[in-house]
Formats: C-alpha cells, structure tokens, sequence
C-alpha cells in the first residue's frame, strides 16, 4: 500500500509541474535559510570541552573593590600577585594559570624567513587538565616548571612546517634569540569557543601554535600578547617588576575541581585570601570573588556571538513563511482533486487511505525540498564570510549530520504542513462530488 501511495503521490506531482517546482522551492529556500545559519550557531554555541566542562572552573577575585568594578563583577582575569598565590596554595586537584604569548621562530634553514609564532605561557597541568592529544611526547613535568626550564611543545602544524611532519621531540628551535628543546608535538586541538582565553578575546582565533613555560617566560621577562587591563589607573608602572607587582588584570586562571566538597572548599579559600589582603591593607572591601565553571563562564562572557542567534531567529521565521506558502499551495493542490477522492471512497476508501495517500505526496515533496535545500546549503556555506566574521564563518560545515538533519527538518515540516490540506481532502463528500459530475 505504501509503495502504491507513493506513485499515487509521484503521478500528482507530475500532473502539475509548476506548482510541485513552487513548493519544491519554497521547501528548499527555508531549509537552506535555516540550515546556514544553524551551522554556524552550533559551531560556535557547542561546549567545547564537554567531559570535563563541569569541573573546570575560572577562580576570580576582585582586586577593585566595588566603586572600580563593572557591576558589582570582579575583573575576567588576575593580577600576578593573585595568580602566584592562587598556584603556590595549591588549593586545587590541577590548576594552571595562562597568558598569550607571540614568539618570532627563527627556521634552521637561513633562506626561510622568520615568521610569528602565536600561543600561551602557562604551566604543566594545563595539557591534563583540558585533555590535550599528542602526537609525538608530551608536556613538561611541574619540575620542568619549578627549574624554569626551556622547553616547548609546538602544534602539529607548526611541526610539519618546521620539520615536515617528523617526530621532533628532543630537537632544538630558536624563539626570539633564546633556545628551546621540543618536549611535545599536540595533535589538531582546537576547542571552540576557547573557553579558556576569553580574556583575550581569541575565542575563535587560529589554533595556538606554541606552549612555554608560565616561569621561564616570567624568567626571561617576556611579555604578555594579549589584554593588559589596569583598570581606571590605567598604568603598568615604569618597570617590568613594578607590573608584575602592580594591580593590572593579564592571567588567565583555570582549576580542576572533582566534586561539590571541593568546589565549595574552595570558595573559603578564595574569600579566606580577600579577607587576608584586607587585613593587610590591599583590599578595604568584603571578599567578593567567583568561581564558575566552564559553562557558566561562557554564558557569563556572552561567547555566542549574538548576531548568530538573531541570524538563526530570522531564517526560522523565514521557514515558517515558507512553510505557510507550502500549505496555500497544497490546499489548492488536493482541492483540484475533490472529483478524484469522491470516487475513490465512493470505491471504498476510507478517510485513512485519504491520509496516507496525500501524506505521501507530501512527504515527496520535502524530499525534493530537501535536496534542493542541501545543494542551497552548501552554496550559502560559501557566502558565511558577508555575514558573519571570517573567523567564524570558517567554523560552519556540512557533514553528515547536518546533511541528515536538513532532509528530516524538509520531510518532516513538509508533512506537517501537509496536515490541514490532507485533513480538507479527506473531508469530501463522495456523493456530492458524483452528483455534480
């Protein structure tokens, strides 16, 4: 029966050309509208580290008091006196602290030219603590930390074009004058958004190309790449220990909790330290310091660029008109067949047979629209960049997911679209329709 209903539907849909390629197309334009615009959304609103999201969490403490801050919040990130105290009370399962660096790579080859090298200063835990894949060694150790000791891992990428993809591990490079033995080569990690450098703004930037260690780079004074945040001061002192010493945001910090026991004990901890920088006079304000983890740190950031979500609102309400299209057409089309459907029941169709005949027709055509929908799909996936940034149109993709998922939304809002014409069709009265022919 289901086969008979489908050439039912395929004969329809060729006894009106035009107006099966009107709602083929309708289908196809809304699906491709809204597929676009999802693909970017879900590229860019996913969690980025979801095995671990819920014990990875962003401590801050507010160095500004309340007549400095922004609405009551603490600074996005931390002073270097916050962030050594936070590492050396070791408070935390792991816990790291970043900043980025941009260092010049000096080629072995002479006639190669030097070329910047962007990534981050942290320390060992921070290749555990967010699960970071290797391709050939691996990270420092914390003594490696504690020697302050001149050791990189470098990118797979930045691996095949110094060494053409071979295990470097042990080999030495040049970084603006000062050499570094290769301890680790990462496989592709590029979680998005980066969850961990917010700070920044390099949610969607190029993957990091380089890891050094957060001590030597402190050692060798080099200085931080990315956001230096004085606050309203508005000054960095006029020497590099006066920073270091000075009340300027720059570190990035990150700790590995297990369990509510220890995220809880943490929070003393963290309002046991304001409440000591009070008693000491750095502070002359009630602790006021936060602690969220992964998730709730990027909604707090708004890291979901809103115009993806406005672009997403639009293309789904651009459906839905579609969709109202699709349905004035198939009313027109099923009515034009009211002679049809009384002399099929008037043979002994029931109202169900009515259903699933029309249903079928209706399910051919979201099929159709949806491979329409699929070939839009891909051509606006081309256009992303007028729209939305560079770096972020690059994120969006088809796979098979999002190609599965655009035939089932076409079939399925066909379908359901297809309800109240089905619902008129089935509602003729076989006698009427016998008399008047």
């Amino acid at each position: 029966m289901f086969v008979h209903n489908l050439r039912l539907g395929a004969t329809s849909l060729r006894r009106n050309v035009l107006l099966t390629a009107l709602m083929i197309m309708s289908i196809g334009f809304g699906v491709a509208a809204s597929m676009v615009t999802f693909a970017v959304f879900r590229a860019v609103s996913g969690d980025p580290i979801p095995q671990k999201s819920s014990r990875l969490f962003v401590p801050l403490v507010d160095n500004r008091g309340p007549q400095y801050n922004r609405r009551g919040e603490p600074p996005s990130a931390l002073t270097y006196t916050d962030a050594m105290a936070l590492m050396h009370a070791h408070k935390a399962t792991h816990q790291t602290m970043l900043f980025p660096v941009g260092l010049s790579v000096m080629p072995e080859d002479a006639h190669r030219m030097p070329f910047k090298a962007a990534g981050y200063a942290t320390y060992a835990d921070f290749f555990s603590m967010f699960d970071v894949p290797f391709q050939y060694g691996s990270g420092w150790s914390n003594e490696q930390d504690e020697g302050r000791e001149p050791v990189i891992v470098i990118s797979r990428e930045l691996n095949q074009k110094l060494f053409g993809g071979e295990n470097s591990v042990g080999r030495r490079m040049t970084l603006d004058d000062r050499q570094y033995r290769i301890v680790g080569v990462t496989d592709h990690w590029d979680p998005k958004p980066r969850f961990y450098d917010i700070f920044d703004g390099r949610i969607f930037a190029d993957p990091a190309q380089v890891y050094i260690p957060f001590t030597y780079a402190i050692a060798q004074r080099i200085d931080t790449y990315g956001n230096n945040n004085c606050g309203s001061d508005g000054k960095r002192g006029d020497s590099w220990d006066s920073w270091l010493q000075g009340e300027c945001v720059w570190i990035s910090p990150w700790v590995e909790l297990d369990d509510a026991a220890q995220v809880q004990a943490y929070r003393q901890f963290l309002d046991g330290y304001a409440r000591e920088q009070r008693a000491a006079g750095r502070f002359n304000w009630a602790p006021n310091n936060r602690l969220r983890d992964v998730r709730e740190w990027l909604d707090f950031q708004h890291a979901v660029p809103p115009e993806s979500r406005i672009s997403l609102s639009l293309a789904l309400g651009f459906l839905v008109i579609c969709l109202v299209n699709t349905i004035g057409l198939l009313l027109a089309k099923f009515m034009r067949r009211a002679p049809e459907i009384g002399v099929r029941r008037a043979l002994g169709a029931s109202r169900a047979d009515i259903y699933r005949q029309f249903l079928a027709e209706a399910a051919m055509v979201g099929l159709a629209g949806g491979a329409l929908g699929l070939v839009l799909t891909a051509v606006g996936m081309l256009g992303l960049g007028m729209v939305f940034e560079p770096q972020i149109a690059r994120l969006a993709h088809l796979d098979a997911s999002l190609v599965l998922l655009t035939l089932l939304l076409a079939i399925s809002a066909t379908v359901l679209a297809a309800f109240y014409p089905t619902w008129r069709a089935a509602q003729v009265q076989p006698a009427w329709q016998l008399k008047s022919n």
